[in-house]
């Protein structure tokens, strides 16, 4: 599934959870990483408004999951200027968090900084603690996202409506998140709760 432009916006976007949200961010330093159960490396776009309202929603799903989710527009540990100590606290974050989630809009994926990021996280996190969480524009059809074949690669963060079945034992797969892996050779697709992806 490819989740469309608005779908994360948060209903929580109000100051007090953003406020809330950048303190979290600001105090956030890699040797308190592990006082919690899980740390996520939230990749994104950050130029515009449209793409932090989606990053802030996607935090609140994450956070609601009782995990602490780091992203580096809102860490003020950052230099004012973009230079060579920005990317050394961003490779020392990526490094120290247990996961890692892009969230790949159209723009994410022109990134020179996503991309740079993904494969931070691709060394350090390697493929099973790395999700892509796919989000085309408002209206676009799925088959017009143009997700770069590299993200193919990687698992995804996908939605169930509770109306579908698994293939090996025909039971109901539970509404949710899920995180998918990219299908075998075979064309099957193995899937777990995005809970249970963030504990493991």
């Amino acid at each position: 599934m490819i989740f469309e432009k608005g779908h994360f916006r948060s209903s929580r976007l109000q100051k007090s959870f953003i406020n809330e949200s950048l303190n979290q961010t600001r105090t956030f330093n890699v040797e308190s990483a592990t006082d919690y159960k899980t740390t996520v490396f939230l990749s994104h776009k950050h130029k515009d408004l449209d793409e932090l309202e989606e990053a802030l929603g996607v935090i609140e799903l994450l956070e609601n999951l009782n995990v602490k989710v780091y992203i580096d527009s809102m860490d003020n540990k950052m230099p004012s200027q973009t230079s060579g100590e920005t990317a050394a606290r961003i490779k020392d974050v990526i490094k120290y968090c247990k996961k890692f989630v892009l969230l790949a809009t159209p723009k994410a994926l022109e990134s020179f900084w996503c991309n740079w990021e993904l494969g931070i996280g691709d060394v350090h996190k390697f493929k099973k603690n790395i999700a892509i969480l796919p989000v085309k524009e408002k209206g676009q059809y799925s088959f017009e996202y143009c997700g770069n074949e590299y993200v193919q690669i990687y698992p995804h963060i996908d939605y169930e409506d509770g109306t579908n079945y698994y293939t090996n034992n025909g039971g109901l797969i539970s509404k949710g998140y899920y995180v998918a892996e990219p299908r075998n050779k075979d064309g099957v697709r193995y899937i777990k709760k995005l809970e249970d992806w963030l504990k493991n």
